[in-house]
């Protein structure tokens, strides 16, 4: 029998894949339109991860979405923990947003031309993100990460930016950087297409290791025009930034005249109004946002310091543009989204207890049955690692979790009709529109899926 995962002992215990049958028999139309769209798109997705190669299997078709659930193309009902990785923090096709970008469209979908809903988005993220002065409207995460590394290196003049390993900020040239064999160590490319000269010029050191980002600069300080970083990666797992890191890496640019750069693309307007930086209370001099400022909308945007923002085109020598920067669809739906988080009182309070909830369930289902894993959470972003580790703090340490055993888990939790992230190395999204009831059936369905999972 044909079926997304792929059955056979080759990729999962007999004793399991049986228990999917029923199941697969219930997916056939996500089957055949995933051997439909590889006719005609690589490996049948427009982005890597929704394949589901890390979990083993294919992915399943969805077909739409309201406040915490999506449907998949056969009827299947999901309670949802990936949110369209992060920009329905409300939940999907919250009303208010949905009427926002209705009215937009009804007067045209976009102009190439400026409008009054950029200007009114641009004041909002202003008001909330105090590191920010002025702000520059793209269409990604990647854009907004690319250029804003652009503009670090016209602002400073030199060439080199520092990365840390297991941090993603989109797949632009100067990302796709493998780590070499040290501190000082160049970079290399972790992608054909991806030229030597591109990866000379970004070094790679170790999230949560003061001393690695020290090594460099001592080195070749007055080279580096930028650190780049998730204050809170997600895309390895997610990883808490030590007490006193982030500041030290503030406390570093500043000594050797370095830009700073957060990638709050994932957790800006997710762990507090102003993001991680007002979280953790450390001030960057530019800051990559996307996800949830377009309301579930293609966007990204990119802002900081007025006289670091004002080297950009028209008014400096940098130069960046977009077709389709700050169109109405967008700008209305991310305008819409913020003015629910800024004026709704306790938001955060209430998407931290709701998380709160899920990441006690799911620590006492290891506790209950043994099951080493490692759980970490701050706000509403949490990773499960399976793991013999006793603390996930860096990229080696995410690492040796079990693939195997998470691909497994994800499996059973689908079975039962949870909707978790295809890969152990992402974060699961707690969104507004969960109840306690949704959370209640997510957490008892992980126990039936690690007691399974014991009897291995």
């Amino acid at each position: 029998m044909p079926g997304i995962w792929q059955i056979g002992c080759n990729t999962i215990e007999t004793s399991i894949n049986f228990y999917f049958i029923e199941f697969l028999m219930n997916i056939q139309n996500s089957i055949n339109e995933f051997k439909r769209a590889q006719e005609s798109i690589p490996g049948g997705v427009n982005s890597p991860v929704r394949a589901f190669k890390s979990v083993h299997g294919d992915p399943i078709f969805i077909k739409q979405a309201k406040g915490a659930r999506i449907t998949d193309i056969d009827g299947n009902e999901y309670i949802d923990f990936v949110s369209s990785w992060g920009p329905m923090i409300l939940g999907h096709a919250d009303e208010r947003v949905i009427n926002a970008i209705q009215t937009a469209a009804i007067l045209g979908t976009s102009y190439g031309a400026p409008t009054v809903a950029e200007t009114e988005l641009a004041e909002l993220i202003k008001k909330m993100v105090p590191s920010i002065e002025l702000v520059r409207m793209v269409n990604s995460g990647t854009e907004a990460t690319m250029s804003a590394l652009r503009l670090a290196r016209g602002f400073t003049g030199r060439d080199l930016v520092i990365k840390f390993q297991g941090c993603y900020h989109g797949h632009a040239d100067s990302f796709l950087i493998k780590a070499g064999s040290g501190a000082l160590t160049l970079g290399y490319p972790d992608s054909p297409g991806v030229t030597q000269g591109t990866a000379k010029d970004t070094i790679i050191a170790h999230y949560n290791d003061l001393s690695s980002v020290e090594e460099i600069f001592k080195q070749k300080g007055d080279q580096v025009a930028a650190i780049i970083v998730e204050p809170v990666p997600a895309n390895m797992g997610v990883i808490l930034p030590e007490p006193g890191f982030l500041d030290g890496l503030r406390k570093i640019t500043y000594k050797y005249g370095a830009l700073l750069i957060f990638d709050e693309v994932i957790s800006g307007f997710r762990l507090a109004k102003g993001g991680a930086q007002e979280y953790y209370g450390v001030m960057p001099d530019i800051t990559a946002l996307g996800k949830i400022i377009g309301g579930g909308l293609p966007v990204g945007a990119y802002g900081g310091r007025k006289d670091i923002m004002n080297r950009l085109a028209p008014l400096g020598p940098v130069y960046q543009a977009g077709t389709l920067a700050g169109n109405p669809l967008a700008m209305s739906a991310g305008l819409a989204t913020l003015k629910i988080i800024n004026e709704t009182r306790g938001f955060y309070n209430e998407l931290d207890r709701k998380s709160s909830l899920l990441e006690i369930g799911f620590r006492e289902n290891l506790q209950n049955t043994g099951i080493p894993g490692v759980i970490n959470r701050i706000g509403s972003l949490m990773t499960l690692f399976f793991t013999e580790e006793k603390k996930v703090n860096s990229y080696d340490t995410a690492v040796k979790s079990d693939t195997g055993r998470y691909a497994r888990y994800f499996k059973l939790a689908l079975e039962n009709g949870i909707y978790l992230a295809p890969s152990q190395f992402e974060a699961a999204f707690i969104s507004l529109a969960h109840t306690d009831d949704d959370i209640e059936k997510a957490v008892k369905a992980g126990l039936r899926a690690v007691e399974i999972i014991k009897t291995q």
